[in-house]
């Protein structure tokens, strides 16, 4: 991987962030619920992953008691594979241990294998399932993680 850089999401990002989203998403979160997360929800983390200066993917959290709940995850198509959702998780985990969260969970559609992979990497566990959670019917497993 080139030079890679994780940092907190800005509003100057957004127009990439929500550029991603539509990419990697059948009902992407629109630019104003992303510029909502960031201004008004003192609960969220919004970090983004560039590349050579270029973002390539971007990750959010809400902190909820004691608890990080993974809101989304996305990496443009041509950074896939290349270890950006590894930084971007990396990140989210520290920054959930340095806000003394006890654990972290998140869905993923059951079809995510490389998701799926890339969390049981850094420690999630598959807890359950949700039936029908995507708009397409597709069940997501649910995962946590002990910090």
């Amino acid at each position: 991987m080139d030079r890679t850089a994780v940092r907190d999401m800005e509003e100057r990002d957004l127009e990439r962030v929500a550029e991603i989203e539509a990419l990697s998403f059948s009902s992407p979160w629109s630019i104003e619920a992303f510029r909502k997360e960031l201004r008004e929800n003192s609960l969220a983390v919004y970090l983004v992953c560039e590349i050579d200066g270029e973002l390539a993917g971007y990750m959010g959290m809400w902190k909820v008691v004691d608890e990080g709940h993974v809101t989304n995850v996305a990496v443009d198509p041509k950074f896939r594979g290349m270890g950006v959702g590894n930084e971007l998780l990396s990140e989210m985990v520290i920054r959930a241990r340095e806000s003394n969260l006890v654990s972290m969970t998140l869905e993923v559609r059951v079809s995510n294998v490389q998701a799926i992979g890339l969390y049981k990497k850094h420690g999630f566990k598959d807890v359950g399932t949700r039936p029908k959670y995507y708009d397409n019917g597709e069940d997501a497993i649910i995962m946590w993680k002990t910090l």
